[in-house]
């Protein structure tokens, strides 16, 4: 009877405690919102005539320094922000400062006073399954708009990125708007929404806007000039698309045409791979990611996939070695040192099991804990 009395005041606690934090976060989203939102821009672009070709969203990265998709700007010639703190106010773009193709992304450089701009702050790590979210975005040219839901899905898409499934709402214009977490933190970039029978709503992760980095200022002229006719590039990226949505069956079909279209692309190899694996072909990825290896020796992360390659196909010694390989070639990669834990655990190694472990607490104790869960 005494220890069931010393417990209920604690139970009572963590009964209570989520319903107080719920009101508390539901009652500081105004003003979450009204924080962040002078850190989001509407955005409209032009033709060579002045017409308007499409609205987006984007968001202050740095000072003068804007991140939005890449689709909102290409074939435009002309572009203009507008600022959503106090009336607004309207900026020309001078160019891009960087641009990434696969992630959809363009770093925008703005011709405004710095002190008017805004900076925004990147979430460090990926969202959970459940979390809420918030979106601020220019859907439909009604700028400023804000919704709300929850995180569904975090799917890899391999080359070092992930996407984010939501909830919120999106609509036309909604292309480049931050997803908030309830910190404030940028989680994601809006990047496509596809309907069929329901809205999926997907954004790339922070840590791919994370890479980009200002270099060099192009004209969004030179963005309408490039080759729209590459055939393996089109291919390539349908099979983006597929795999977003992860539908591996529509995505290998587009990567391996793609990869026979231009067989000295390394990633469209990679993409195989990963599809295969999906699919329980696990003999036909690593065949795909030995090819991948020709092209690109010393990759990482190529070395890391074929690893899982190996492990899926059960055949653990060669899972290890790759895996070894992946952690020579990027020491601080978390990820490669908690396949090496699971890989040897598995062969029956566990005092190497334990080394990679402790490896892996030091750089990244959230994938150390998921790795203690897995294996208790």
């Amino acid at each position: 009877m005494k220890n069931r009395r010393s417990l209920f005041p604690l139970v009572l606690v963590l009964l209570v405690a989520p319903a107080i934090y719920g009101s508390q976060d539901k009652e500081n989203l105004p003003a979450l919102v009204k924080r962040v939102k002078p850190s989001v821009v509407a955005i409209a672009t032009y033709d060579a005539n002045g017409e308007p070709l499409m609205t987006g969203s984007g968001f202050f990265l740095r000072p003068g320094q804007v991140v939005t998709n890449l689709h909102v700007v290409r074939g435009a010639v002309k572009a203009e922000i507008k600022t959503l703190d106090g009336k607004g106010k309207v900026f020309p773009v001078n160019g891009t400062l960087a641009l990434d193709e696969e992630g959809d992304l363009a770093l925008l450089n703005i011709d405004m006073p710095l002190e008017r701009s805004r900076t925004t702050e990147l979430a460090s790590e990926l969202p959970d399954e459940g979390e809420p979210i918030f979106v601020i975005g220019n859907p439909l040219k009604l700028e400023g708009s804000v919704s709300d839901g929850i995180v569904s899905a975090v799917r890899e898409v391999p080359n070092s990125y992930r996407i984010i499934q939501i909830t919120a709402p999106i609509s036309h214009g909604n292309s480049g708007s931050p997803v908030f977490n309830l910190k404030g933190q940028v989680l994601g970039v809006v990047t496509i929404k596809v309907t069929n029978g329901q809205n999926i709503n997907l954004a790339i992760a922070a840590a791919r806007v994370a890479q980009l980095t200002a270099g060099k200022l192009q004209p969004l002229s030179e963005l309408s000039t490039k080759s729209k006719g590459d055939v393996a590039e089109s291919l390539y990226r349908s099979g983006l698309d597929s795999l977003w949505l992860g539908n591996y069956d529509n995505a290998v079909g587009y990567f391996e045409n793609a990869a026979n279209k231009n067989p000295k692309r390394a990633e469209a190899w990679v993409q195989v791979g990963y599809c295969k694996v999906k699919q329980g072909k696990n003999q036909e990825a690593i065949r795909a990611y030995l090819q991948a290896l020709q092209l690109k020796p010393t990759d990482a992360e190529i070395h890391n996939k074929l690893g899982d390659a190996y492990y899926y196909a059960g055949r653990l010694r060669e899972a290890i070695e790759s895996y070894t390989e992946a952690a020579h070639l990027r020491p601080d990669w978390a990820e490669t040192f908690y396949n090496l834990a699971i890989a040897y655990s598995e062969s029956g190694n566990p005092s190497m099991a334990a080394t990679q472990a402790q490896k892996l607490q030091k750089l990244d104790p959230k994938l150390y804990e998921k790795y203690l869960r897995e294996t208790m």
